[in-house]
């Protein structure tokens, strides 16, 4: 069981969701949820600027490609930076509704990326991240 993720989706919906199926599943003890690039981006500000408590990094962000205000991409694109550097042991986990080849493709570019999958998360898709990652 992972200790802490962050779900990066713009749909509430899909975060609700994602956040029951993976609380079922006993995937992770907390999950955080951003609405977009930015928000996520502000998550780790936080945390990086944090001194009052103990800093919980997530140990896996779950990203929406297609976005309003800052999509998965431009996410990436700054997070991969030396700003961000404290984090460089995060994984990701792209999810999308349309599998496009040309993302898939663009997805190797990124180290920080472990896998492309499909929308919505799946306690089957949850099954395999844990032997993938070997919880």
């Amino acid at each position: 069981m992972l200790e802490q993720i962050l779900c990066i989706d713009d749909d509430p919906i899909t975060l609700m969701l994602s956040k029951k199926v993976i609380s079922k599943a006993g995937f992770s003890d907390f999950i955080s949820t951003a609405q977009n690039g930015e928000e996520a981006l502000s998550f780790f500000n936080t945390l990086k600027y944090s001194k009052d408590q103990p800093v919980k990094i997530p140990q896996l962000i779950f990203l929406d490609l297609n976005m309003p205000i800052m999509g998965g991409w431009e996410f990436l694109d700054h997070f991969t930076t030396s700003d961000y550097d404290e984090f460089n042991s995060v994984n990701v986990i792209v999810l999308s509704s349309t599998i496009n080849p040309e993302d898939l493709a663009k997805a190797k570019k990124y180290p920080i990326i472990i896998d492309f999958l499909s929308k919505p998360i799946t306690l089957q898709m949850l099954e395999y991240l844990k032997n993938k990652i070997e919880l």
